[in-house]
């Protein structure tokens, strides 16, 4: 009987300390995270130091969130770890692609992009359904700014339902408003 005690004492000891190790790497993987965010954009002054109240704004909306050049830089680091980059890297192409003035550049990169995330098999193929990969495919040959507009709606709705509720969820994200919320408790 007193050796089952002393196991189950053992147990109860191991998993606690598993607990406390798992807190702590949690809190080192916040304050790691925070330094290689704000080294990232050290050399911008556009926006301030990453805080608490920005980071807990990520959680109102996807919209949010990708307005955050921090918000946006963990979200991606967090689909790549997920290996599930390919929706955010497609929806950040678009949005460049809007702002080409050009109609030759326009033609060449609506055809990389066709390439890259529309095209079945592509290397970084996007989850869209067939008839809106054909209607980009026939648009690709005389691109306009709007060619990809459907696509880029869907794949927002898809972030928006499956990744980013993942994301709020993620220890990438908990750790960071944990490491930031103890940094604004000390002052």
């Amino acid at each position: 009987m007193p050796s089952l005690i002393i196991t189950e004492t053992l147990t109860q000891t191991q998993h606690f300390n598993m607990e406390q190790d798992d807190r702590r790497r949690n809190k080192n993987l916040g304050k790691n995270f925070i330094c290689r965010l704000q080294c990232m954009f050290s050399h911008s002054t556009s926006e301030s130091r990453l805080s608490l109240e920005d980071t807990q704004q990520w959680s109102q909306s996807l919209e949010r969130l990708l307005e955050s050049k921090y918000g946006l830089a963990t979200f991606r680091t967090f689909l790549k770890s997920e290996f599930s980059d390919e929706n955010i890297e497609f929806w950040l192409t678009c949005e460049e692609y809007k702002k080409i003035k050009s109609s030759f550049r326009m033609s060449s990169k609506a055809k990389k992009i066709y390439e890259q995330f529309i095209k079945a098999e592509a290397p970084k193929e996007i989850n869209i359904d067939y008839y809106t990969r054909e209607q980009i495919k026939r648009a690709v040959k005389t691109p306009t700014l709007q060619c990809f507009d459907d696509a880029q709606k869907i794949v927002y709705g898809l972030m928006e339902r499956d990744s980013y509720p993942r994301f709020l969820r993620s220890d990438i994200y908990r750790s960071l408003l944990e490491s930031l919320a103890a940094d604004a408790i000390k002052g």
